[in-house]
């Protein structure tokens, strides 16, 4: 009997996975096939290796429990495609669509390759082409497009995961994981992921639950905070595809119906989704918005060269205490708290006035839920550059956000120990603690932790020139 080749890409889970399960119900052996194609025009990062790893051995463990096993193949998807249906005489390909254009080319090119092919929406709520304005249009401005998704109504429930699925009687040659060498060994960086993250699957689904019951309720309240755990932190679990937006709409829907004080923590989580949805939506209708302006009067714009500023910015140098804790964050846990990622970008692309490029392929790199749209669509509504940017002219403060969001410094003394010791009103500007406090606390300004590297107030006086500049030469 001819087989079916389920070609598994950002959608590394069972349950709700609808090229999983059209193949399923065909009743013909399934090869479930995941490609490591490393001539993709952008590799994933270092941080984004290392939890591919742990997605798909947990996949291939869900998988055997199922009478299946995951086939490992590394090497430019079209060929890959082509050798494995030899193989195992395959007679079709089946698949969840991505929405980057160079997955998209990828797909138009297997599409001509393969008769029997079938595409399915396992990534969004919304495909990108099935919402537009009144007039027809691409939305441009996140608020009507979220009253728009909201007025389709609910998505599709959820598909529930195959008991079993049919083996082939021969199975293609597989890969060996470790031979792909996704996890760092020399130097082994990755100790923070190791002890904050388990990919895959079950762990999602596990952490969902455990938001829903303790966390949602407060999360409109909470969710701005860096130093308390308020967030779903479901990101990389989103990226990766261990568990669907769907999965999480009915099941945060169904938390707040039986829970009805639950409700507005839902509802504002939910349009944290929606904000995702929105960056898909942006990236499929302008395919340059990891690399270009989204708004091009930005090309005009006069960015700084800087490299030892930069380089202060990723190793939380900077002498701001919250920005240095958030990128210590990152480069630890491959994670970074929402609020303080809108802060360390600010202080990028306006404090520094460093090309927002910079700050997304610094991310892209190091983050564990890099994700091509909701990265890009970020860097750019903090650089002004992008779709319903805020106000291009706005600066965030990183020593009032400091004190508005970290008022105890619970996330500084967690991520800078060197300033634990500091009383809390000299925690968050230490430059300007008296001397015998400074000494107390065992900090030395300038070499235990370093002085700010440019001084806010001017700082923000020469990006708001700049940004004055561009809208009058345009």
């Amino acid at each position: 009997m001819s087989s079916i080749i389920v070609w598994f890409r950002r959608d590394l889970r069972l349950s709700d996975n609808p090229a999983l399960t059209a193949a399923a119900m065909s009743g013909q052996p399934i090869i479930p096939l995941y490609i490591h194609d490393e001539t993709d025009a952008r590799p994933i990062g270092g941080a984004s290796k290392w939890w591919l790893a742990g997605s798909l051995q947990a996949l291939d463990a869900e998988l055997r429990r199922r009478g299946s096993r995951l086939i490992l193949r590394r090497g430019a998807t079209e060929k890959i495609l082509e050798e494995v249906g030899r193989e195992v005489d395959a007679e079709a390909v089946y698949w969840n669509r991505l929405y980057d254009r160079e997955a998209r080319d990828t797909e138009s090119i297997i599409a001509t390759q393969w008769k029997n092919h079938y595409a399915f929406n396992g990534a969004l709520l919304c495909e990108p082409w099935a919402l537009t304005t009144k007039a027809g249009s691409d939305f441009r401005v996140f608020t009507p497009f979220w009253e728009a998704l909201l007025q389709r109504g609910e998505p599709a429930p959820p598909l529930a995961a195959p008991a079993r699925l049919p083996a082939p009687t021969r199975w293609p040659r597989s890969d060996a994981i470790k031979d792909w060498k996704l996890r760092p060994t020399a130097p082994d960086w990755a100790a923070g992921l190791r002890s904050t993250w388990t990919p895959g699957e079950a762990a999602a689904s596990a952490r969902l639950d455990d938001f829903l019951q303790e966390d949602i309720g407060a999360y409109g309240r909470r969710r701005d905070f860096p130093g308390i755990v308020s967030t779903s932190r479901l990101s990389p679990h989103l990226a990766f595809g261990d568990i669907s937006p769907r999965q999480i709409w009915h099941r945060a829907r169904t938390r707040a119906a039986a829970h009805p004080a639950h409700e507005s923590g839902a509802a504002s989580y939910l349009r944290q989704l929606g904000w995702r949805e929105f960056s898909y939506h942006l990236l499929y209708h302008f395919p340059d918005l990891p690399r270009r302006n989204w708004n091009a009067r930005f090309d005009a714009f006069s960015w700084r060269k800087d490299e030892a500023a930069i380089e202060a910015w990723r190793r939380g140098r900077t002498g701001y205490p919250l920005v240095d804790a958030a990128m210590r964050e990152l480069w630890t846990t491959g994670w970074m708290h929402n609020r303080a990622r809108m802060i360390v970008a600010s202080f990028l692309v306006k404090d520094l006035l460093l090309p927002w490029q910079a700050g997304e392929a610094w991310f892209w790199d190091t983050l564990v839920d890099a994700d091509p749209a909701n990265n890009a669509a970020g860097w750019q509504w903090v650089a002004g550059s992008g779709a319903d940017a805020a106000p291009y002219f706005r600066v965030f403060n990183p020593i009032t956000q400091c004190m508005k969001f970290d008022p105890s410094g619970a996330y500084i003394r967690r991520w800078l120990p060197e300033l634990g010791a500091l009383p809390d009103q000299h925690l968050h500007r230490p430059w300007d603690a008296p001397a015998d406090i400074l000494q107390q606390a065992g900090v030395v300004i300038g070499e235990t932790y370093p002085r700010p590297i440019i001084d806010h107030t001017p700082a923000r006086d020469r990006a708001l020139a700049a940004y004055a500049r561009m809208k009058r030469n345009i």
